[in-house]
């Protein structure tokens, strides 16, 4: 190959990266979000955000987090000659996002389910889902940044549509631990986690975290001077935390919670 389409090559590279920085930069000042909202959205650092807003990143694998946090569709940043912006999943389809009936138990927390109330049907499509690791314990591996074991549980598909329409491979379970959460959630219980949704609500949703090398399921508030984040327990015994720029990564919402009877 001569050195002109080499040169050609690298423009054409550099032009999709400004097109995309400046398609995510254009929505964030729609949204009023500054680089520190974005990234806590997404669950990064103010760094990665920047690197991504001046062009120097061309192929993240936060990009599908950003456009969620961005309410923008996947194509409409990584595929330059889209001009549309609205919401749509990663396969390019229209996405029916859960309304807040479907995705709320009680105060409007992960949707909660008892064995026997809502059992699967055993001709149901069934899906088979990886583990998220609360106690980070040996033999962990990741998927999408997040690290989980090598136990994987059974669910029925059309059951979980029952509490998200986010595509499967975004989802997890976990297994409650501790009484941080109690009466929200027990130990043991079972946990539905959506990885595909890390935009922090605060109407009492739950979420799953990552804060210094631990997992954790918290409520999120932002600090009165808004430059952290608050970690909140069910539990009142259980004082909360604070999370600033870079110490906490959001793992996903808590879509649904199962408990034994």
């Amino acid at each position: 190959m001569s050195r002109q389409n080499y040169s050609s090559m690298y423009v054409a590279v550099t032009d999709i990266r400004q097109i995309r920085a400046q398609r995510i930069r254009e929505r964030m000042k729609d949204l009023d979000l500054d680089q520190g909202a974005l990234a806590t959205a997404v669950g990064v650092t103010q760094g990665t955000i920047s690197l991504i807003l001046t062009g120097k990143t061309k192929d993240s694998r936060h990009f599908p987090a950003i456009a969620q946090a961005l309410g923008v569709n996947l194509s409409w940043i990584l595929d330059c000659a889209s001009e549309n912006a609205s919401s749509l999943d990663l396969d390019g389809r229209a996405m029916e996002r859960p309304s807040e009936e479907d995705s709320a138990v009680s105060a409007g927390e992960g949707k909660r389910s008892q064995r026997g109330s809502q059992t699967p049907k055993a001709e149901d499509e069934t899906v088979e889902l990886p583990e998220f690791d609360l106690s980070y314990g040996m033999g962990a591996t990741y998927i999408h940044d997040v690290p989980v074991t090598g136990v994987r549980r059974v669910f029925s598909r059309s059951w979980i549509r029952n509490f998200t329409k986010s595509p499967m491979e975004y989802l997890m379970f976990a297994t409650g631990i501790g009484d941080s959460m109690t009466p929200t959630i027990l130990d043991s219980d079972i946990l539905l986690i959506d990885t595909f949704d890390k935009t922090p609500r605060f109407a009492d949703k739950l979420w799953a975290l990552e804060m210094g090398g631990l997992g954790m399921i918290k409520r999120l508030r932002p600090t009165k001077d808004g430059e952290g984040m608050r970690l909140l327990s069910s539990n009142p015994d259980v004082p909360e935390d604070v999370a600033y720029d870079g110490e906490m990564q959001i793992v996903g919402r808590v879509a649904g919670i199962f408990r034994k009877t």
